[in-house]
């Protein structure tokens, strides 16, 4: 059991945090700015802080330590790495090793990878790509979805402020996402009329000719959002209709996240491009791009340093990934993901019945969300500032997770044990009594 922590105004934490406030840029991770923690270690699912406070931590680096905090295995296989090599684009043992397990592991004939540093890169890799095959240029993403920061991949990431910073490239277009907890009718109607929409945005914006679909299988920034029952298939059938290609983005969904190796499995969907990070590396920067042997031949894409990158699949990402997958197989960390995740999420669904702050639970596996609420019959999100208030008291006792928007994402180590996940539920319970009291 986690003891509770106080809050941290005077100490070594805050005098870190504020001595490096004064040189670094603005803009940081909002739970970063509004925790004010400085981390001196992590073990499995916990962070201690420069004061000796340690937290429960649900956020995992926003889905990034599959296998929680110095993992024994992890930290021997990269610390062998290093003493070997851990830089270049030459074949290296591990990369060939990982690219034989990826094809292995990815449906159907998505056998082909290349690797980049980050999610953006690799999303726009898929763009890429994908124009390369189809020789059209027009992208279809969804409202909600974030797939990067970077230029080519901001048109199709429903964030606010990305048309205050000068003109984005043309040729992208965004369908309404099926989210059900934002719609008046039932699970089948709201996937209907998403379909329904997806193709009017195609015949009309985009004149039916797109190179691609791209599309999260649960969307994570949107707030953990798990669309109906059988929307990606749908969404699939319509890239088939007009020719354009799938791409599942899968940073978050992919490798054991959802209880499912991929998140498109749980359509039985197979994608002509999927694009991997996060959690595959469990923290080292790396993403990937995936598809089958023809798309992956397209010129311009497939000439000689086209579709390369300085960083992606050096010896050291190689090795970060490599022993990341494998652990997550040899420990059954997809099982434990489906097991524990049903553990928080059954958990959250009864603290639901009995605080009325919280509605909308949802999730698969250990990518979990619910809303903070005003009221559970009108389902008015909570304002931010309320949530704020939440998420520090959900710190104070030793919790880290995205509570701070009405909209909560919850996606620990996939290491997560049952005591650990009733810990949590404790913590959320034990605030929501104090916070709903206020």
């Amino acid at each position: 059991m986690l003891r509770e922590v106080q809050p941290h105004s005077q100490g070594r934490t805050k005098a870190l945090f504020d001595e490096e406030h004064q040189f670094i840029a603005p803009g940081l991770q909002t739970i970063a700015l509004l925790s004010e923690l400085a981390i001196e270690r992590g073990t499995g699912a916990t962070l201690t802080d420069l004061d000796g406070h340690t937290y429960l931590d649900l956020n995992a680096g926003v889905s990034v330590a599959s296998l929680g905090h110095a993992h024994p295995r992890y930290i021997a296989t990269l610390t062998k790495q290093l003493e070997a090599v851990s830089v270049g684009s030459f074949t290296s043992r591990p990369r060939a090793e990982l690219v034989r397990l990826i094809a292995d592991l990815a449906p159907g004939d998505l056998t082909r990878t290349q690797f980049f540093s980050g999610g953006a890169e690799a999303v726009e890799a898929a763009i890429r790509l994908a124009r390369s095959f189809t020789k059209r240029t027009d992208i279809v993403g969804f409202t909600g979805g974030f797939h990067g920061k970077t230029a080519g991949v901001l048109p199709i990431s429903d964030v606010d402020w990305k048309n205050l910073i000068g003109p984005l490239p043309t040729g992208h277009h965004l369908a309404p996402y099926a989210d059900p907890t934002r719609f008046a009718g039932s699970e089948a109607e709201c996937r209907q009329l998403a379909i329904k929409e997806l193709r009017r945005v195609i015949e009309q914006d985009v004149a039916g000719r797109p190179a691609a679909i791209v599309i999260e299988p649960i969307q994570g920034t949107a707030g953990n959002v798990v669309p109906p029952s059988g929307f990606l298939r749908d969404v699939q059938a319509v890239a088939r209709d007009y020719g354009a290609l799938l791409i599942a983005d899968e940073m978050i969904t992919g490798f054991g996240r959802t209880g499912r190796m991929f998140g498109c499995s749980s359509d039985d969907v197979i994608p002509d491009i999927m694009t991997l990070g996060k959690g595959m590396a469990s923290g080292f920067p790396v993403s990937a791009l995936v598809s089958t042997d023809q798309i992956m031949a397209a010129k311009p894409f497939s000439l000689p340093s086209a579709s390369s990158s300085s960083y992606g699949g050096n010896p050291l990402a190689a090795a970060a990934a490599l022993v990341t997958i494998q652990t997550i197989l040899s420990d059954k960390l997809v099982e434990n993901s489906a097991r524990i995740g049903g553990v928080l999420h059954d958990g959250l669904q009864t603290l639901a019945t009995r605080h009325r702050s919280i509605a909308n639970v949802r999730g698969q596996g250990l990518l979990i969300g619910f809303d903070l609420v005003a009221d559970q019959k009108t389902k008015a999100l909570l304002p931010k500032e309320k949530c704020i208030e939440f998420f520090k008291g959900c710190l104070a006792d030793g919790l880290i997770m995205m509570s701070y928007t009405p909209r909560v994402r919850v996606h620990p180590p996939l290491i997560l044990s049952a005591e650990q996940a009733n810990s949590a539920l404790a913590i959320i319970d034990r605030v929501l009594e104090r916070f709903e009291a206020e």
